[in-house]
């Protein structure tokens, strides 16, 4: 299944919506690049909505880990919203449950995020 992605930017925070499978090789760059120039625009939070994503492999989990990254370099933070049972059950195996936070809902994440 192919991989789409979008965004919005609404009170300094970029909602990023992953559907389908989330293949790094794929789509990985051109969502890096993305973060990038929203980064460099002074946006601080990112809520990640992965509801709709049916797979993660390793290359998408390095796609998370990064955009984690380049946030909390920024000062900023990522949230992960409403992971399927599946993709819930790849994050706490791989422990990303420890470094992300994860909600299940956007209106939580918005509240993480903009406390």
């Amino acid at each position: 299944m192919q991989m789409n992605f979008s965004h919005t930017i609404q009170d300094n925070m970029l909602v990023l919506t992953i559907e389908g499978d989330l293949i790094g090789e794929n789509n990985g760059p051109m969502i890096i690049e993305l973060v990038n120039d929203i980064l460099s625009k002074g946006v601080k939070y990112c809520a990640v909505d992965i509801s709709s994503v049916r797979y993660i492999n390793s290359s998408g989990i390095g796609v998370l880990i990064t955009i984690l990254t380049k946030f909390r370099n920024k000062e900023g933070e990522v949230v992960l919203v409403k992971p399927s049972e599946q993709v819930k059950k790849l994050l706490i195996i791989t422990k990303l449950n420890n470094i992300f936070s994860i909600t299940e809902s956007m209106e939580d994440a918005r509240e993480a995020l903009l406390k």
